[in-house]
């Protein structure tokens, strides 16, 4: 017999999607994702970016889903009221849940999850956090004695990467308790996009880049936590010459057009939606994450560069890190370093060939991080569980 696997998520996201329509391909799962709230469904502002954003990519086809009333004052993911649905449990039973899988435990209604269905059905939780952020001191040990606390509902835990398994360890679960559950992008759509190529190569021509120019390229929201302020800086302290193109928008933007200047070579491109986006990688030779952090739990920017074909470059506050970079396909810098990335870019762009060995690299180490194997793994674990509670 089938499992009825509930879903519990913020709202929906266009990582998790795909995820979830592959999960509700399998026979052995009855899949209803209950969602707290609409998000970017509808155009909504977003801090990070600065703007109001609505993805142009189906967030909610394939698989079936419930919008949950949320009666917070200020619905959201930014903070943990922002999740508050009375009625999620009870519309979880009469669906009949035969099983639970929670992504994250920062909102009140999740947690309310966790602590409802805890001994009752099998729970499992998906997050992503990691210990990069920890700092010495009594507030670390307060925090880790809460959640161990919070953990002691949860089951199974599926880890996404090295960073978040050494999290799940450090707050109590079990080596038996973990199932590596890679967190993974839709592969197929940036390495296989029809016409990006031709596409990015225009676009070089549009804005003054020749074709045999090398170009450093960012993508993501103009935020301190990304830290493109350390990028710029490398830049425009490159002896070799070469193009940057920054790709979004956010709340530092006045500032690093203004940290650039005229310079001839520095192009701002603004945001861009979710379908431009294989288009967008394209016109890199060298992909740059420079966060700093706090946050940075993984980084899918990382993922998605890489199954379009280019070299990563990123600091070593960004989550997958361990897992996904390397000299072979890359590099990994301090944080808040701009010495130490722009040494790192000197180096890459010195040979062109090994740039390109090294974009191939990325689009074969990034196969094994499939949204295809995230749903297979999410499967099995939630039928193993199934039968070590039954």
């Amino acid at each position: 017999m089938a499992c009825r696997l509930a879903v519990v998520t913020t709202h929906p996201v266009q990582y998790y999607a795909p995820l979830f329509r592959r999960i509700a391909e399998h026979e052995s799962i009855i899949l209803n994702v209950f969602y707290g709230w609409t998000g970017s469904t509808e155009a909504s502002y977003d801090p990070g970016f600065g703007q109001e954003v609505e993805w142009d990519l189906p967030l909610l086809e394939g698989y079936d889903h419930t919008f949950v009333p949320n009666e917070a004052d200020e619905p959201g993911t930014h903070h943990f009221r922002g999740m508050i649905n009375p009625s999620l449990p009870d519309e979880m039973e009469r669906w009949g849940a035969d099983a639970v899988l929670v992504f994250g435990w920062g909102w009140q209604s999740h947690l309310q999850i966790l602590r409802h269905f805890a001994g009752t059905i099998p729970v499992l939780f998906r997050g992503d956090s990691t210990l990069i952020d920890e700092r010495k001191g009594l507030r670390r040990w307060i925090r880790r004695l809460g959640l161990w606390w919070v953990y002691r509902y949860v089951d199974r835990a599926l880890y996404v990467g090295q960073h978040n398994r050494a999290y799940f360890r450090a707050h109590g679960l079990s080596e038996g308790q973990l199932t590596w559950v890679p967190h993974a992008i839709e592969n197929a759509r940036f390495a296989e996009a029809p016409d990006a190529d031709d596409e990015a190569r225009r676009w070089r021509r549009e804005i003054g880049i020749p074709d045999d120019a090398l170009v450093v390229l960012f993508a993501g929201k103009l935020g301190a936590k990304k830290a493109p302020d350390v990028l710029v800086d490398a830049f425009l302290g490159l002896k070799r010459e070469a193009h940057c193109v920054i790709v979004g928008s956010g709340p530092m933007e006045d500032e690093l057009r203004t940290c650039a200047g005229d310079h001839p070579r520095a192009h701002f491109l603004g945001f861009q939606n979710q379908s431009r986006m294989p288009v967008v990688y394209r016109l890199g030779d060298v992909f740059v994450l420079p966060s700093r952090g706090p946050g940075e739990t993984w980084g899918l920017a990382v993922n998605e560069a890489m199954a379009c074909g280019c070299p990563v470059v990123v600091s070593s506050n960004v989550g997958c890190a361990p897992n996904l970079v390397d000299e072979k396909n890359g590099a990994v810098v301090a944080p808040d370093d701009a010495d130490a990335l722009r040494e790192a870019l000197e180096e890459l762009l010195s040979d062109p060939g090994r740039l390109r060995r090294m974009g191939q690299r990325s689009a074969e180490r990034i196969q094994n991080w499939s949204v295809d194997e995230a749903a297979a793994r999410t499967v099995k674990a939630v039928n193993s569980t199934m039968a070590l509670k039954s």
